[in-house]
């Protein structure tokens, strides 16, 4: 492996503050054959049998030396010479999210349960307070005033910030410029509402909203509307394209369902009023698919004042809907939002205007098949939130040791205790620091996992050896880890090469070897992120036999979100919680012996 260079930054004074950076970062790199090809072998190794391993590391050896795989890398760099940015980009927006065809809700979006605002506590004040913290974001990243964001000084890729406000990917991305779209949708018993944020100029304030928001309640009432239209964004692509088809032939509702696409986000106004972080997570991910229009970023706000975020994945990842919500979250708690003037809220709030579809039997029908597979789907699938508060990243770095990487072997240990062998594992590492970066794997199974969670699982060891071998395990992880993050993965570049053949190419053996598809049927999709302003996140599993389990690690718990196709998602939280036990209990054995051993040579050198 090459040393990793250091690289040279420099502001763009013609560019706006958030994107000074931006055409100075480096684009992603193509890796060699040889490193890539080298660390397949390596994290496959403790998948697969001896007989399986002998047989895989054939096909790669076979692939690296044939000419296929040279003109394949070759082709590669021709693309990255030629795409400039990244070669990587176009490519996989398309496969992974524009051209993906199973619904957005479950498979592709993300969600943030907010810590709870006491303060506010009903649906109609909470709402109004979080969307009026959310117009100082919106307007630094609309007028480019945002500080790029950094990672140990140098700067990430500021580009998919323009999608934030507002969009509509719906498989093809459309930007709505924000000075023509001053407005907000809010969704209640499944009807649609127009919210203004400025009336003559003025920005509106909290009172106001917050008595459009009480006006919209009274005016959709108790009972919800029988064509909930939302339920269609939460249908198969291909199904909601062409039902959207049957909806705009009508034009009066293509001007309608452009005001809803244009708008900065939805805000869902929910009848529900969830409390342990189970309900409250599972609202938040699916709520019950009509009160929702999941082709867009949706604020969750609850009947007892409890919020949460929906995330759109289309076109940007979780760190910029992050670094959103703590904005908003964190500049509520601090006071220092305007709110505006309370009197405003007795002025006369203009009355929202609703949006009224013309629906004829054609789309009624459409929404009825689109709520049907909607339960059917959701209906399979659980959820459990483990909250686990016997300690945090406090201990993890007393013990002068990754958090992550501890989290991520917890999840193993766990794992194999389950179902007795290790688990194919997906973590998410961002590769921002490259021009238009988004994600890479980092491949968390290694041989240094898989020897600690061996010795573990067998029982009656010297915990000074199982920490050695845990240390190692961790020194691994961190490593893969920084490849990935420096474009050194595996598997965006074996996509690339992939992608790479020609019409009427043969697919190299090595992508026809089981090894190949065993080693990326991801049972674990993992992905940290961590705030004190949330009390929970998470998605969906990326195949049918596996889990999502998304985590946060705080100063002294460690909190996973569990989804499943109802595959014992409470099982794994229980295995979770005993592995992350005796993880912790097998570290403070080894330090009392370390502190043991010191004391009794200390006492034999004073009898000196």
């Amino acid at each position: 492996m090459p040393a990793r260079r250091t690289h040279t930054y420099s502001e763009d004074p013609s560019a706006p503050p958030m994107l000074r950076y931006q055409a100075s970062l480096p684009p992603l790199p193509v890796p060699s054959l040889s490193s890539t090809l080298a660390k397949y072998i390596e994290t496959v190794e403790p998948l697969l049998t001896p007989a399986q391993l002998a047989h895989t590391k054939k096909s790669a050896d076979e692939f690296l030396a044939s000419p296929i795989a040279a003109t394949l890398q070759a082709r590669l760099l021709e693309r990255a010479a030629a795409e400039g940015d990244n070669w990587l980009s176009k490519w996989w927006n398309e496969v992974a999210y524009m051209g993906y065809r199973d619904p957005v809700v479950v498979f592709v979006s993300y969600f943030f349960v907010h810590v709870q605002d006491r303060r506010r506590t009903n649906g109609p004040q909470a709402a109004a307070a979080l969307i009026k913290a959310m117009l100082p974001f919106r307007e630094m990243v609309v007028s480019g005033k945002l500080e790029p964001e950094k990672i140990r000084g140098a700067p990430l890729c500021m580009d998919s910030y323009k999608w934030l406000y507002p969009t509509i990917p719906s498989d093809t991305a459309r930007a709505f410029p924000a000075s023509e779209n001053n407005h907000i949708i809010v969704l209640r018993k499944n009807r649609f509402f127009v919210v203004p944020l400025a009336v003559a100029g003025r920005e509106i304030s909290a009172p106001e909203l917050e008595a459009q928001f009480k006006q919209i309640i009274a005016a959709a009432g108790p009972t919800p509307a029988s064509t909930p239209l939302g339920a269609l964004t939460s249908d198969n692509r291909d199904n909601w394209t062409h039902a959207r088809e049957a909806l705009v032939k009508n034009p009066a509702n293509a001007a309608l369902l452009q005001k809803i696409e244009s708008a900065m986000i939805v805000v869902c106004l929910d009848d529900t009023a969830p409390v342990t972080r189970d309900d409250v997570s599972w609202e938040t991910w699916v709520g019950n698919g009509r009160n929702r229009w999941y082709d867009k970023h949706q604020l969750i706000v609850y009947e007892n004042g409890r919020s949460g975020f929906l995330g759109e994945h289309s076109c940007m990842d979780g760190t910029p809907t992050l670094r959103m919500n703590e904005f908003v979250l964190a500049t509520l708690g601090a006071g220092k939002v305007d709110l505006g003037p309370v009197e405003n809220g007795n002025r006369q709030a203009p009355k929202a205007e609703e949006l009224v579809f013309a629906v004829d039997d054609t789309v009624k029908g459409l929404v009825r098949d689109a709520e049907s597979r909607f339960d059917t789907l959701v209906g399979a699938h659980d959820l459990h939130v483990l909250h686990y508060e016997a300690y945090g990243k406090s201990l993890m770095k007393k013990h002068k040791l990754s958090p992550d990487a501890w989290a991520q072997l917890v999840k193993q240990l766990a794992f194999d205790k389950m179902y007795g062998r290790p688990a194919v594992t997906y973590e998410s590492a961002q590769t921002r620091k490259f021009k238009l970066g988004r994600t890479e794997v980092i491949r968390s199974v290694s041989n240094e996992g898989k020897a600690w969670v061996e010795a573990m699982r067998a029982g009656r060891q010297d915990p000074i050896h199982l920490r050695t071998l845990f240390q190692r395990a961790v020194s691994r992880h961190m490593q893969y880890s920084a490849w990935a993050a420096d474009g050194q993965g595996v598997d965006r570049h074996l996509f690339g090469l992939k992608k790479s053949l020609q019409p009427g190419e043969e697919v190299p053996a090595l992508y026809k070897d089981e090894t190949f598809t065993k080693s990326s049927h991801w049972e674990l999709s993992t992905s940290q992120l961590s705030s004190q302003w949330f009390d929970g996140w998470g998605y969906g599993e990326v195949v049918p036999d596996g889990y999502g389990l998304s985590y946060a690690i705080g100063d002294n718990y460690i909190r996973w979100t569990v989804t499943s196709l109802k595959k014992g998602s409470k099982e794994l939280a229980h295995y979770l919680a005993e592995a992350a036990t005796e993880v912790r209990d097998m570290m403070e054995a080894a330090r009392k012996m370390d502190e043991k051993k010191e004391t009794g040579e200390g006492a034999g050198r004073a009898k000196l």
